[in-house]
């Protein structure tokens, strides 16, 4: 295939261009993967109504969103252990996001540290983090994050523990990959990948490496003391502790309910991500879309409201203004694009979605991004009568 139409595209050259464990590592969700195909199905039930005879030859797609100018209503959000996807890894992403104006968000638990993927990007970096049991990894977190230039922080709470995630534990997926008979047969059918994995960059947690006592160790020890450090017992009084060290645009996500979103309103949070952690961490939980509406309603325009998760078209994106975000995350389509060509592969997946929010709103017969109003989009029929 030498052209790229849509998310999709990507997402078929992604799955043979690396290994079954690391493709559905990218791909999987938790348990039985409901909640990860709702996400996508929640956007599938809205249609859009156009307005006709509107001069749309020039339309606004601009943004500002966590004090960042953005050239259109999304961001890439975080993933973890970008090299497994592309030798390129997290830089990668940094310098195709920047490239085009847009933000990009580094994940704590990166192959990259935050220095280095701030200097790669050369433009707008926002930064996820998680309250570790070990408070000082994350008060150095918001420190060097500060003296780096990042935009934002993004506070992810929905992962007091960790989510089953079937697909890996079929496929036997260790952070590295082990070499058994079945991934060697794999490296047979992605020599490549294999090549780069062994001949080039050591995989690390470059964020936490300098937490380990000084101590030389193993890839599967550290993930195993990243796994430790994830603390059930966080609650919203060390969620305040951060925002008021960080003192700057900060983003609670992972919430799915009004009253979670007047909380970090409380707290002092400045924009709120609706998320599920794409279906990786509670299966059986709604769509971000569904809840969309509600939350939007109590929150009322008091804080910025991002949402992720099912998004692949550039209408969803319009979808999801309609419903009352400001913006979008996008986590898995930029993963595609990256373990399908690199860095060009990033680039493609950005370009892809601006220009169909910008076709989208051309076709809706609105100028500008803040035309798009609830009354722009509605249940298709055939879901109402179905729920009926």
């Amino acid at each position: 295939m030498t052209k790229y139409y849509n998310i999709d595209d990507l997402r078929l050259l992604a799955k043979k261009r690396v290994p079954r464990a690391v493709f559905d590592y990218a791909d999987g969700a938790s348990e039985d993967e409901i909640t990860k195909n709702e996400n996508r199905n929640a956007y599938l039930k809205w249609r859009l109504i156009p307005d006709v005879l509107v001069d749309v030859s020039e339309v606004d797609t601009k943004v500002n969103i966590l004090g960042t100018d953005m050239p259109y209503p999304f961001a890439l959000g975080p993933t973890a252990i970008s090299y497994l996807f592309h030798h390129a890894g997290e830089p990668a992403v940094a310098r195709a996001a920047a490239k085009r104006g847009f933000p990009s968000t580094l994940s704590s638990i990166a192959t990259t540290n935050i220095e280095d993927y701030a200097k790669a990007a050369n433009g707008p970096v926002w930064f996820q983090m998680y309250i570790w049991k070990n408070r000082s990894i994350s008060y150095d977190f918001v420190k060097r994050c500060k003296k780096s230039g990042y935009k934002a922080i993004m506070l992810t709470v929905d992962a007091p523990v960790g989510g089953k995630r079937e697909r890996d534990l079929r496929t036997g997926m260790t952070v590295p990959p082990r070499l058994t008979l079945s991934s060697i047969i794999d490296a047979a059918l992605h020599p490549s990948w294999w090549w780069n994995f062994i001949f080039g960059k050591r995989i690390s947690f470059a964020n936490v490496e300098n937490s380990l006592d000084g101590k030389k160790q193993k890839l599967t020890n550290i993930m195993t003391y990243i796994n430790e450090q994830f603390d059930p017992s966080v609650t919203w009084e060390e969620a305040k502790e951060i925002a008021s060290l960080w003192n700057g645009p900060f983003a609670i996500k992972g919430l799915m309910t009004a009253d979670d979103a007047e909380r970090a309103i409380e707290i002092g949070a400045s924009a709120i991500v609706i998320s599920n952690h794409g279906g990786r961490q509670l299966d059986g939980a709604p769509a971000p879309l569904d809840v969309l509406p509600e939350i939007s309603k109590r929150v009322n325009g008091r804080v910025e409201i991002l949402i992720d998760g099912g998004i692949r078209r550039g209408s969803d994106i319009v979808k999801a203004v309609a419903l009352g975000a400001d913006a979008c995350l996008i986590g898995r389509p930029w993963v595609y694009g990256l373990a399908a060509k690199g860095e060009k592969g990033v680039g493609i997946v950005v370009d892809v979605l601006a220009s169909e929010v910008k076709r989208t709103l051309q076709l809706l017969g609105c100028k500008s991004i803040k035309d798009v109003k609830r009354r722009h989009i509605r249940l298709s029929k055939s879901f109402i009568e179905n729920i009926e």
